[in-house]
């Protein structure tokens, strides 16, 4: 019993560690909304493209310089490679398509409906149970997002957005899925996802020939795109990879939602946008609903302390 009692606690613990890791990727989100108004005048899907090639190139060099096998990094199943590289280019694919056929508004709430989806479809996994406080962390949580976008305006779902609008369901359900799926290959390495990276990168620069005009970046604006390479759209995807392998895939989702309260937060501090009280309520409300999800982990914390 004693044996049993103590890997029991060193599962919780390795738990409790991988969501703290895959919460670290909500904090680097947050930085996007403050990396991109630098690089406002690249095209979406150059911008992507570059970002995952700085991404892909750092990790490969970090791999090598470990002394570890880049062949055996990259050589995991088909499945793994085909959730990897759709889940992230897929994502980006159908949020620009979204944004380019709605307002950005609506379309960023709908597209942002994909932590809520994360923690309703971890029950169909066989070591997840969902509980109500879950799903009420994500419901506030959601709550809160939809205050700080709208800035306490009222929505308007019109019929002829409506390519726009399921362009961006399609992206919050492929984010969802790729999250939750993702579960399935725990004994894929975290490494694995530099080449993830190298694909979604491919695919991105195809998008981008074929549909924008390249834009050559000054200065300033690579040092963005190579912030923006080496932390929202690089590491924050190797913290997501492990935490949602490993981690409480429900307190993550719920959690997520810190994303866009750590960005408006940025944005006030750098003086970008204003604290209002509809900002205030939102942040309050998203901090709620993060510490219901977490309600769990709070209590157990507090019966060691």
């Amino acid at each position: 019993m004693v044996m049993m009692s103590l890997r029991q606690q060193a599962l919780a613990a390795q738990k409790s560690k991988a969501t703290f890791v895959g919460s670290i990727a909500v904090v680097l989100w947050a930085l996007l909304a403050l990396f991109t108004t630098e690089v406002s005048s690249i095209p979406p899907f150059q911008l992507v493209s570059l970002c995952f090639t700085v991404a892909a190139v750092f990790s490969f060099v970090s791999i090598i310089v470990r002394g570890k096998s880049v062949l055996r990094v990259l050589c995991q199943p088909l499945g793994a490679w085909l959730l990897g590289v759709g889940g992230l280019f897929g994502y980006h694919f159908f949020y620009f398509l979204a944004l380019a056929n709605a307002p950005a508004v609506e379309a960023s709430l709908i597209a942002y409906l994909w932590p809520l989806l994360i923690v309703l479809f971890s029950a169909l996994l066989p070591s997840e149970m969902l509980r109500w406080y879950h799903v009420v962390g994500a419901v506030l949580g959601l709550g809160g997002a939809t205050f700080l976008v709208t800035k306490g305006h009222g929505l308007a779902f019109e019929p002829e957005y409506g390519f726009g609008y399921g362009a961006a369901i399609i992206c919050s359900l492929i984010w969802s899925v790729y999250s939750v799926l993702n579960r399935r290959y725990g004994a894929v390495p975290v490494e694995a996802v530099c080449g993830f990276c190298a694909g979604a990168a491919a695919l991105g620069f195809a998008t981008h020939w074929g549909a924008e005009n390249w834009v050559s970046p000054d200065a300033p604006q690579w040092f963005a795109i190579i912030g923006l390479g080496l932390g929202p759209v690089g590491a924050a995807f190797f913290a997501w990879d492990y935490g949602t392998k490993h981690g409480n895939i429900q307190i993550l989702g719920a959690v997520s939602y810190g994303a866009p309260l750590f960005s408006t937060v940025l944005l006030i501090v750098f003086g970008k946008a204003e604290a209002t009280p509809t900002v205030i309520v939102g942040c309050l409300m998203i901090v709620a609903g993060a510490l219901v999800a977490s309600r769990e982990m709070v209590l157990r914390s507090r019966r060691k302390a």
